[in-house]
């Protein structure tokens, strides 16, 4: 024989795991992984969010912990700024970050050697990024 309390706390229990479950799964697609190609396509969809991106270093360029890296994932590419160092070129990469559009790093980009490229135009602001070689 089952106690009305003991089963009302199963039942509790369960609703409390299903809110659970749905929230990682809400969090997980919030910053799911995505391509460079959606977010070039309409880039006014993806400003200032965060995303998760993978591909491989195709340009690396770092000044101390500061630089800026493009990543190609096979749908495109596109630049990545830093402010906790750079991986190296060729290695594969996993990066967090928020689009921006519009990033300007002024006369700053052509003192610290980086290409015209990355000195305007849609970026991701690194959070944080794993490197595999």
């Amino acid at each position: 024989m089952m106690l009305p309390n003991a089963a009302a706390g199963r039942k509790s229990w369960r609703s409390g795991l299903v809110v659970l479950f749905t929230a990682s799964s809400l969090v997980s697609l919030a910053c799911s992984s995505m391509t460079v190609n959606k977010i070039t396509a309409d880039p006014s969809r993806y400003s200032n969010r965060e995303v998760q991106l993978s591909g491989a270093v195709v340009d690396s360029y770092s000044l101390g912990t500061r630089g800026a890296y493009r990543i190609d994932d096979g749908t495109g590419q596109l630049w990545v700024v830093s402010d906790t160092g750079v991986p190296r070129q060729s290695a594969r990469v996993t990066v967090k970050g928020r689009v921006h559009e519009g990033f300007n790093l002024g006369p700053l980009a052509g003192r610290i050697g980086l290409p015209a490229g990355v000195g305007v135009g849609l970026v991701l602001m690194e959070s944080s990024h794993k490197a595999k070689n």
